[in-house]
């Protein structure tokens, strides 16, 4: 009888700790962003609140 060769890598367990970690991290940090997202809110600036100019920037729905 011959002898089996191992197929496996060596410190494959490695990835099995790595690949968890990798997708934890990643989760987090799109759940962070998706927080902060929500949670901010920013005040209103400046900007031209008419049509009459024709030349300004303005809101599409002021809040303000």
């Amino acid at each position: 009888m011959t002898p089996r060769r191992s197929t496996r890598l060596p410190g494959g367990w490695i990835l099995w700790l790595l690949v968890p970690a990798g997708l934890l991290l990643f989760g987090g940090a799109n759940a962070h962003l998706a927080y902060v997202a929500f949670q901010s809110q920013p005040d209103c600036v400046a900007h031209v609140k008419d049509t009459s100019d024709g030349g300004g920037y303005r809101a599409a729905k002021s809040a303000c």
